[in-house]
């Protein structure tokens, strides 16, 4: 079973700024990511989810299941990066799978994922 260490979650406010500034963003209806290189910031993640989504029970919900979509498939990912999966609001009505399907799809589309891994 995959944990999704502490460790690796992005949590300051400066980190998140940089992701969103220096990162190149890929979309679909459900996710944003933002993939960023960096020294310091390689192997992170950072979720989020704004309020135009909805009160703090839907917000959190959707970040659980990005939490959740990238942990199944952390290891598939290359080291080098960090990313930040950011829900949209279409991802509020929707089940895990949804979800799943469009983070993997976006990663492909990104290149996020390892050679051997694809």
């Amino acid at each position: 079973m995959l944990k999704l260490p502490k460790r690796k979650i992005l949590r300051q406010k400066q980190e998140f700024q940089k992701v969103y500034r220096y990162g190149r963003s890929f979309a679909n209806r459900y996710v944003v990511i933002y993939v960023f290189t960096a020294n310091g910031l390689e192997d992170k993640v950072g979720f989020a989810a704004g309020k135009k989504l909805g009160n703090a029970v839907t917000r959190n919900r959707v970040k659980r299941l990005l939490r959740e979509s990238y942990r199944l498939h952390q290891d598939l990912i290359d080291k080098r990066f960090c990313l930040l999966l950011v829900g949209r609001k279409a991802a509020v009505d929707v089940k895990m799978a949804v979800v799943e399907k469009a983070f993997l799809s976006l990663g492909r589309k990104a290149g996020i994922f390892r050679q051997e891994a694809k």
